[in-house]
């Protein structure tokens, strides 16, 4: 059985980088040279599957053949328009499944903001003169002031949701498109608004406490999902400039064409979770709702988000051999 795996394991691996390049799209997204490869590389696959069901007791072989086929099959004969059907996969299996596979970088992404959010906070709550130097100043005044400027979000809460979900998209499409940058732009990103957010938060508790925690509050209820969009976009931006750096055994091209549309499949995923993020945060965030219904929400929402993303679609992952 070894020997089988170790003569065939190089085609069931180029098949799944086609499938891969392939992402959401038909097989028409290949060239008429990976059409090619990609039928007889399919074809290969099947009768491996066949020969491993006659001849072998291994689940954990036929199992991931017979995904490998399925995926491959189902590329083949799909039918031209899906509509809701895509829709469905998109969220049902291929969002959920790119997080899972990318996971490392967006761990990454947030080790990087959280480095620099919480060195922020720490050094403008010893020291006002940092908080000056990093642009934070304002805050400290309305800290002093006791200027809660959220609150003024209950007066127009369709205009300040918008306004907000326009932003947050845009700090998260920020994220991921710098990553063309050699990864460097996603770094500025992720390392500027971890030092804005805990030097605004460090500030505020120097100043005036109570104030403070009125403000984490008001971030709480969103927060949780705002903050991993942006961390998971940040994640793709890394994906993308480290397949420009580091393309592996396949050219840069290829590298940036297949980790480009796992990258494009976690932003748009991201974007879809900000419309939510941007309701609670226009609408529920800036309420006078006692403060546990804000921590729950910030609790639930996240518990929720993270099920979804860890849970979901695991019935039609591929396994590696």
């Amino acid at each position: 059985m070894n020997r089988f795996i170790n003569e065939k394991k190089d085609n069931w691996q180029r098949l799944e980088d086609l499938l891969e390049l392939m992402g959401v799209s038909s097989i028409k997204s290949l060239s008429r040279m990976e059409v090619r490869e990609f039928g007889e590389l399919y074809r290969r696959a099947a009768a491996d599957l066949a020969i491993a069901r006659a001849e072998t007791r291994d689940p954990k072989l036929i199992n991931y053949l017979n995904s490998l086929v399925i995926r491959a099959h189902g590329k083949i004969y799909r039918a031209e328009s899906q509509g809701v059907n895509l829709l469905w996969q998109f969220f049902a299996k291929d969002f959920p499944q790119a997080f899972r596979r990318t996971w490392k970088y967006t761990a990454l992404a947030f080790a990087l903001f959280a480095f620099f959010a919480i060195a922020s906070g720490v050094l403008c709550y010893l020291d006002p003169k940092f908080a000056d130097d990093l642009g934070v100043s304002s805050a400290r005044f309305m800290a002093k002031d006791n200027f809660k400027w959220w609150e003024s979000l209950n007066e127009e809460n369709q205009i300040g949701a918008t306004k907000i979900l326009t932003n947050n998209i845009l700090v998260t499409f920020k994220a991921f498109a710098y990553g063309a940058f050699f990864g460097v732009g996603t770094i500025y990103v992720l390392v500027y608004n971890g030092l804005q957010i805990g030097g605004v938060v460090g500030a505020c508790y120097q100043v005036n406490p109570p104030f403070a925690n009125d403000l984490v509050t008001f971030m709480v209820g969103h927060g949780v999902i705002e903050l991993s969009c942006i961390f998971i976009a940040g994640g793709a931006g890394m994906l993308i400039g480290y397949s420009m750096i580091n393309p592996g055994d396949l050219s840069r091209t290829q590298a940036l064409k297949k980790n480009g549309l796992e990258a494009v499949r976690l932003a748009i995923g991201c974007a879809c979770l900000l419309v939510i993020a941007g309701t609670i945060e226009g609408f529920l965030s800036p309420s006078a709702l006692p403060a546990f219904v804000k921590y729950g929400t910030g609790g639930l929402t996240g518990i929720a988000m993270y099920s979804y993303l860890i849970l979901v679609g695991r019935e039609g992952e591929s396994q590696k051999i």
